[in-house]
């Protein structure tokens, strides 16, 4: 089987290869072929030699092909994962910055962050669509790209119910709770709503009962995990869920932005500065690089979203939370479970259909889903919450405005700015029209620019 990887020289590929290394089912459905795809060669250099090190000594490791044609990786491909980075990190350093310069959240995919990340990658990502129409049209399309829910939506009016978005938030959530309960992860079930970056956990079901009573009842369990201690116990009892860390940004925005100004720098530019020394490092292919990626992936992990630990106190990540082993997981769980019609539920981002009352049918979100050789199926998710519906349908707004003005798409009466506006103006933590215009305006996104260093 081959598996083609879109930003194949990407940091976190040696993830998604570990997890295939670790792949014992059966041969039939195992990933024989590794095909990497990148516009910089330097970076698939720097990957290819940590990718080596890891598959030394593994007589079934797949074969790893690295390339710089797009049409050539994806011909011949069962599966696409879909992890590109439109403007590198330089393009993520540009798109945070501006929003903070307006005193307004500036992060890669949530708030005016998001959607100008969105207007420089949909494009691409189309695209890509296209080419994967042409070229290898049976081929299933995992995407990793963020914005992923938006990305998934623009993807899928090309390619349809093929394209399946994934996200490691979701089910990190899930298994921080269930070890909280003392539970098995692996055991529980979860109730989970929402768009990506955008959800809440509703219940954790146990041998049959719903244990989040239980959890919500004692602020000693509540606040002995991530969430528990971004959101305190207080806010999390008077929800009566559990959030999406990136919710953080909604309900303690201005704690967030506060913190994130005084930063000394945003996390764009610091995962560009750190990364810029790994590639350079590892790119001559040299004995090592495998070593110096694991000391670079461990110091990324450890700050992830540091800026909102910092608001909320300064606390550590777990060491349970740092093994990296999320979305590359999740992805092999979902290729698997295609390929060898292993069914199996799973939180992915799908077309709605009738999931989510409240929502229309083609609109991507983020629930539990039935996948099998199929593809993924959406469980009903039942009536949810007013106010966690009014963030959804706001969101949505801003996701569809934002592909109309990147792809004009679904294109009303007017011009790309005019929905580029939109998206940003009605975005519910851009709180001026005025910000909104001068962010679009200062940003060149309709241009859909990459800013150099």
């Amino acid at each position: 089987m081959r598996l083609t990887v879109l930003g194949g020289g990407g940091f976190r590929m040696p993830l998604v290869y570990r997890a295939l290394l670790d792949d014992t089912g059966d041969a039939a459905g195992r990933c024989t072929e590794l095909v990497l795809y990148d516009t910089d060669r330097t970076r698939l250099d720097a990957i290819g030699a940590v990718l080596a090190e890891q598959a030394a000594g593994r007589t079934t490791a797949p074969a790893v092909r690295a390339t710089t044609d797009l049409d050539e990786a994806l011909r011949g491909a069962d599966f696409v994962f879909s992890a590109i980075r439109v403007g590198g990190l330089q393009g993520r350093a540009h798109d945070e910055r501006i929003p903070l310069a307006e005193g307004v959240l500036g992060q890669e995919t949530v708030g005016a962050g998001g959607v100008l990340y969105g207007l420089r990658t949909l494009p691409v990502a189309v695209r890509i669509a296209e080419r994967i129409a042409a070229v290898a049209p049976d081929a299933w399309v995992i995407n990793f790209t963020n914005p992923a829910g938006m990305v998934t939506e623009a993807m899928q009016r090309v390619l349809g119910d093929r394209v399946i978005g994934i996200c490691d938030s979701p089910v990190g959530l899930c298994r921080r709770a269930a070890r909280a309960l003392g539970a098995d992860p692996d055991r529980a079930s979860y109730d989970y709503v929402g768009l990506n970056h955008l959800g809440w956990l509703r219940r954790v079901v146990v041998d049959g009962r719903d244990r989040m009573p239980e959890l919500l009842a004692d602020p000693g369990l509540l606040e002995s995990f991530e969430e528990g201690k971004l959101f305190g116990a207080d806010w999390l009892r008077a929800l009566g869920a559990l959030p999406n860390e990136y919710l953080h940004y909604y309900y303690f925005n201005r704690e967030a932005v506060a913190s994130i100004r005084q930063a000394p720098a945003t996390r764009g530019e610091f995962l560009r500065e750190q990364q810029a020394r790994f590639y350079a490092s590892a790119a001559d292919g040299g004995a090592g690089a495998l070593e110096t990626w694991e000391r670079t992936r461990l110091e990324r992990e450890a700050t992830y979203m540091a800026e909102s630990r910092e608001a909320t106190g300064g606390w550590q990540r777990d060491t349970c939370d740092l093994d990296g082993g999320g979305y590359d997981r999740i992805a092999l769980a979902l290729m698997r479970a295609i390929a060898r019609n292993e069914r199996t539920t799973l939180i992915l981002n799908v077309r709605n259909r009738t999931a989510v009352p409240g929502l229309d049918a083609d609109a991507v979100v983020e629930v539990p889903c039935l996948v099998d050789a199929g593809g993924a199926r959406p469980l009903a998710a039942g009536a949810v919450a007013p106010d966690q519906l009014g963030l959804m349908l706001s969101l949505k707004a801003v996701e569809r405005s934002t592909i109309e003005a990147a792809t004009g798409a679904g294109a009303r009466a007017g011009s790309a700015r005019g929905a580029a506006l939109r998206a940003l103006a009605l975005h519910p933590l851009v709180d001026s029209v005025s910000v909104a215009a001068r962010i679009l305006d200062t940003s060149g996104a309709l241009g859909h620019e990459v800013p150099r260093s």
